[in-house]
């Protein structure tokens, strides 16, 4: 059951997420240089996911970094909706993972 939570999260969230780290590390980069190293690790749980197919992917790495660079995914107080969203999808994805 879990694992079909973890995908309807990646169904629900990752087009959306490839758009968002996107805009967030053009808009706040200068500021916040960690949305680059979100978008890279973002970048990595899409193709390990994809490559995994039906299977669950190994992604405890990416989410620990996740975890590190974004401080357990607090939100900066200068930052726009979209980087909120964005640490907020990851937050999602990261528990559903964990479940």
């Amino acid at each position: 059951m879990s694992e079909q939570t973890f995908n309807e999260v990646i169904t629900n969230h990752f087009e959306k997420l490839d758009l968002y780290t996107t805009a967030i590390t053009r808009a706040h980069g200068k500021n916040h240089p960690e949305a680059f190293e979100v978008r890279e690790l973002f970048e990595k749980l899409s193709k390990k996911v994809k490559d995994a197919g039906t299977n669950k992917p190994d992604l405890d790495g990416e989410f620990a970094q996740l975890r590190k660079i974004t401080n357990n995914y607090a939100i900066p107080g200068d930052v726009c909706e979209t980087y909120a969203g964005t640490y907020e999808m990851l937050s999602e994805v990261d528990k559903a993972y964990q479940a």
